[in-house]
């Protein structure tokens, strides 16, 4: 039997689940998963292996209307990774329906791609409703669009993921492996880590200010003695918000980091030494070496 590889992006609005079926398929945890929207903001490739298959997933930022120039950034992103992949996976939710953000999505696909690429839908979150209800949705979806095919899935629990990752396999081309088979994603471990620990924060914090912080990975030292130091700068715009990420006696940057330290580890499969600092830098977002820190493009004038 020959070997398949290809490029598989998932789209669809912020929270739709795109990041757990990510982890799901992949079987592991490379792209990170919080309750708060637009928490994706580069696109970060999880490998997954089905028999002789290689499928690559490009998970992208949520799609929704860009207001400012980090927004536009993640969707221009999100777009990239749908216009270059083998095959495209829009992920609505089965409680939301086709709500306008899926409509706009809708159209955007019709305008954007090519009549050659191919699309499948995957309702997710099928556990919240009934199978009336499903029915009637992929029904209205597919009225909507010339979808390849459709998947009832539940990305948390695992229902029905094994049929969506069995198809793709099959329909990918026929190619050489573009990975190492044990590779399970291809952005570096420094971005990992700090996508870990901005993970940790945007659980941690409250309202707006997650979105107004950025993590990089200063410095990366594998010890003699099995263990690794990490060193990490949080970026933030305003003095206030440098308080509040570090709390009250600094309660609250101990938490983060020990959790995020704890799931570093767990990640590398040896001890880490995390080293957090908060720098305020009230113009971070306009400045271009934080967008490809992050693996995003910056583009003047935006």
């Amino acid at each position: 039997m020959s070997k398949r590889a290809g490029f598989v992006a998932l789209i669809g609005e912020p929270n739709a689940g795109k990041s757990t079926l990510l982890n799901r398929m992949v079987g592991a945890k490379v792209s990170i998963v919080t309750h708060k929207v637009q928490t994706t903001r580069a696109r970060i490739r999880g490998i997954c292996m089905a028999g002789e298959a290689q499928i690559v997933f490009v998970d992208t930022p949520g799609l929704f209307r860009p207001r400012r120039r980090l927004d536009r950034a993640m969707v221009a992103a999100a777009w990239g990774g749908a216009a270059d992949a083998d095959l495209i996976v829009l992920l609505i939710e089965a409680h939301r329906g086709l709500t306008d953000g899926v409509r706009s999505i809708l159209d955007a696909l019709k305008e954007r791609l090519s009549p050659k690429q191919r699309v499948a839908l995957a309702i997710n979150k099928i556990d919240r409703v009934k199978a009336e209800a499903l029915l009637a949705l992929a029904e209205e979806m597919n009225a909507a669009f010339a979808f390849e095919r459709t998947f009832m899935i539940s990305a948390e629990r695992g229902h029905g993921v094994e049929d969506l990752r069995d198809w793709l396999a099959g329909e990918l081309p026929e190619h050489e492996w573009y990975y190492p088979e044990d590779q399970i994603a291809d952005a570096p471990m420094r971005a990992i880590a700090a996508e870990i620990t901005r993970e940790k924060l945007t659980l941690r914090l409250h309202e707006e200010l997650p979105y107004q912080l950025t993590v990089e990975t200063e410095s990366w030292r594998d010890r003699d003695d099995g263990s690794t130091r990490i060193d990490q700068i949080i970026y933030v715009a305003r003095d206030g918000h440098k308080g509040i990420v570090l709390g009250h006696k600094g309660e609250t940057i101990k938490g983060i980091s020990t959790a995020a330290r704890a799931e570093i580890a767990n990640f590398l499969g040896r001890p880490v030494h995390l080293f957090l600092q908060v720098k305020v830098r009230p113009n971070w977002e306009d400045e271009a070496e934080r967008y490809s820190e992050i693996g995003l493009e910056f583009k003047d004038g935006d």
